[in-house]
This record gives C-alpha cells, structure tokens and sequence, in this order.
C-alpha cells in the first residue's frame, strides 16, 4: 500500500513538474537521466581520447607550456545541443549535470583509452572565492568530482587557487584572455604535487589561456606533467 501511495505521489509530482531534457526542453522519459534518447544518442562525441596527441588541440598551447595531452568530450557550436548543456551547468545551477556527464566521459576514457594509467591528481579551474560565493558553486569541480569517481583518481581543490578576481573571459580574444589570467594562479604547497602528472579540467576549452596559465604554475611548481580534459571543446 505504501509503495502505492508512493508511486502515485511521484507520478502526480511528474505530471505537474516534468523533469525536462536539458538539450531540448521535452519531458524526460522513465529511463532517461538530463537528456532525451535523442539527444543523448545525438551528442557531438570527439573521440579525442583515442588520439590524445592530436596536433589541432595541443597547438592551442605550442610554444607556451609542455601539455602532456588534450581531450574533450564533446563539440561545443552555438546555438546546439552542448551550448545549452554548458549554460545549464554553469549558470541555472545543474551542478549534479555537470558531474554526472563526466562520469559518462569518464567511464568512456576507462574503458577506451591509455591516458588515465598514469594520472595522480585531477584539478579543476579554480574559481576566485568571491565568484565562488556568487554562483554557489565552481562546476569544473563538479566535472572533476565525476571524473574521480569513474576514474578511481583523488580529485583535490586545494592544489591550485585563483589568487585574484578576473573579469569574464567570455569576450576577449586570445590575446585579451591571457592577459586576463596570466598571474591569477597559484600553487600554495607545491609539495602535494612534486613529480606527479596532473590533470587539469574545465567546462569548455576555447582558446586555452586560462588552462595555460594553471598549467604553467603547475608545472613551476614541480608537478611532473600536465594533462587537459574537458567537457566540451571549440572547433
């Protein structure tokens, strides 16, 4: 009887509150989690993983800093499936989307790729505590957390940290964004991280400033490599 109540009280819950796709705003089915079959069959998957040392996204970072490797999940372009994804996760609060889709990506790279054998520590971007405070949370921690958990890898926060507040980078070009972020971060005990290979993750890798910049104090820190994941990535 209990169970029946139960089951009607959350069927009427659905009924007046859908739990809605975040790619295309349809009614979740009963085994859909975020996104709709179509549009979860239909994400823009790189398969990036495979080919870690592809040219077209280490260039992002040739001739600055030593990146291991580079990979992204998915292909970020306006106005699709994954911009709305990103925006759900950085600014409506889908904190949880955030982690659970990189425990998807997570178990993808587990299962099909070489480069998690020898990763220590995964880092996400640090976000200032004043902007921390302001949204609530800092989602690339969120896609770190989901990357740990499938990875079986210590996600850890306390490594890196964004010393001062920087404006958004969501309108500057190359040039502008690195001179946004070029000394924002920090290693306050770079003995938690002397000769280990690093991670860092993030949302989305568009110009690769920001990840720069994290990868370079890593780096003078004495981690022994860095490596880039990311949920999405820019063409």
């Amino acid at each position: 009887m209990f169970r029946f109540i139960r089951t009607l009280v959350a069927d009427f819950t659905d009924l007046l509150f859908p739990v809605l796709c975040l790619g295309c705003s349809r009614s979740l089915g009963d085994n859909e989690k975020l996104l709709c079959t179509h549009c979860r069959i239909n994400l823009p998957e790189t398969n990036q993983h495979r080919l870690p040392y592809d040219q077209n996204l280490l260039n992002k970072f040739a001739g600055k800093v030593p990146i291991h490797f580079v990979a992204s999940f998915v292909l970020y372009s306006k106005a699709g499936t994954v911009q709305k994804l990103i925006h759900q996760i950085k600014y409506k609060g889908q904190k949880e989307a955030a982690k659970e889709i990189a425990g998807w990506y997570g178990y993808q790279l587990k299962s099909e790729s070489e480069l998690i054998k020898e990763i220590d520590v995964i880092i996400g971007v640090p976000l200032h505590k004043s902007r921390l405070q302001q949204r609530g949370y800092n989602q690339a921690d969120w896609i770190a957390e989901g990357l740990s958990e499938a990875l079986n890898v210590p996600a850890r926060t306390d490594i890196l940290i964004r010393k001062r507040f920087k404006e958004s980078q969501t309108r500057k070009n190359r040039l502008e964004r690195w001179e946004n972020v070029k000394t924002v971060f920090a290693v306050p005990n770079p003995e938690e991280i002397e000769g280990k290979n690093i991670v860092i993750v993030d949302d989305v890798l568009t110009t690769g400033s920001t990840i720069e910049a994290c990868a370079i104090e890593l780096l003078r820190a004495g981690c022994k490599s860095v490596g880039v994941l990311t949920l999405a990535t820019t063409r």
